[in-house]
């Protein structure tokens, strides 16, 4: 019979594990945790980050409201300080038990060669920079990619009969793979294209005066490009409300350059790659190894939460039925 679940904070643990696996080899959610106060520990201090990060000051509009309490700017760095001190502990822990194959030692490393340039503060921004903006921002996306499916059966079917013909059923699906389903891969792009996890890409500011577009723009002007608005441009996208992957089958350098989750030219995100590979590896597995159905009764609510991390108003719920690769792999 099928389970009920609430996919949310199971692929909240699958990407925080993964990340951080990656950075320190250890792991903070599931079974077999490391450090259980340790782990709550940066569960609590990861949450705090992310209901803060997207909170506005009226004093950003009204400088005069700054002279009344500092109550935000006080708590943030408090936050900030207690990351720091969290960070900087396991960077000490790894120096202390030596070598291992995980990001933080690769950067110890490089550290006694190029102490200049690998210092502790650079090295715990690299680390923070990996921590929180890999992890939620999946995991959010994997959400709406479920989301996205079962509100169009047809197009988890066709992901489910790629999958099925060329990985089959004796094996699980493997990194090497997804370059072999095509389909698989447009799914994901979609998914970037109409629900992008960070609808405002990362600010930028000009170091001096320049034309885009037939626009003026000072030196030092604050810039926000809307993704979410461009992936949503009729002048773009055919039916750009319509979930359809088969719109990514065709990959002209054009139809790839509109696609803007990441960004686009020399800046764009660096995690760009690892954050494909995630989510790609990922919701194939769940395609592979589940049958999926809506929960009797309920519909799919596609609203999207405001915020810096667009998630699901509604956390999705979804029935779960184990396929016959899950009976060979557990029996």
């Amino acid at each position: 019979s099928g389970r009920v679940v609430e996919l949310e904070p199971l692929l909240a643990d699958l990407t925080f594990n993964n990340i951080v696996r990656m950075v320190t080899g250890k792991r903070y959610y599931g079974d077999e945790i490391h450090n259980k106060e340790e782990a709550d520990l940066f569960k609590k201090l990861v949450t705090e980050i992310n209901d803060n990060s997207g909170a506005s000051h009226p004093g950003d509009y009204l400088p005069i409201l700054k002279m009344f309490g500092h109550g935000y700017e006080k708590k943030v760095k408090a936050l900030g300080e207690a990351m720091d001190g969290f960070l900087q502990k396991l960077l000490d822990e790894c120096r202390r038990d030596g070598e291992s194959n995980t990001m933080l030692s690769h950067l110890l490393s490089l550290q006694q060669d190029q102490p200049k340039y690998y210092s502790d503060v650079i090295i715990k921004g690299l680390m923070l920079s990996m921590m929180l903006a890999g992890t939620d921002t999946s995991a959010v996306t994997l959400e709406w990619a479920m989301a996205s499916l079962l509100k169009n059966p047809e197009v988890l079917k066709k992901a489910k009969a790629e999958i099925d013909e060329k990985i089959g059923e004796e094996r699980l699906i493997d990194e090497p793979d997804i370059v072999n389903l095509p389909y698989l891969q447009n799914v994901v792009s979609e998914t970037f294209r109409l629900c992008p996890a960070a609808p405002l890409l990362v600010p930028r500011s000009p170091s001096e005066d320049i034309k885009i577009g037939g626009y003026d723009i000072p030196r030092g002007t604050i810039v926000l490009v809307n993704s979410w608005s461009i992936h949503r441009d009729p002048k773009l996208w055919d039916e750009p409300e319509r979930f359809m992957p088969e719109r990514f089958e065709d990959q002209e350098a054009a139809n790839v350059n509109k696609l803007m989750v990441f960004g686009n030219g020399r800046r764009t995100c660096p995690g760009a790659a690892l954050g494909q590979r995630m989510v790609s590896l990922a919701l194939g597995s769940l395609i592979q190894c589940f049958d999926w159905e809506i929960v009797s009764g309920e519909e799919i609510d596609m609203t999207e939460n405001p915020g810096m991390a667009m998630r699901k108003l509604v956390p999705l719920r979804a029935v779960c039925h184990q396929r016959p690769i899950m009976n060979s792999l557990l029996a």
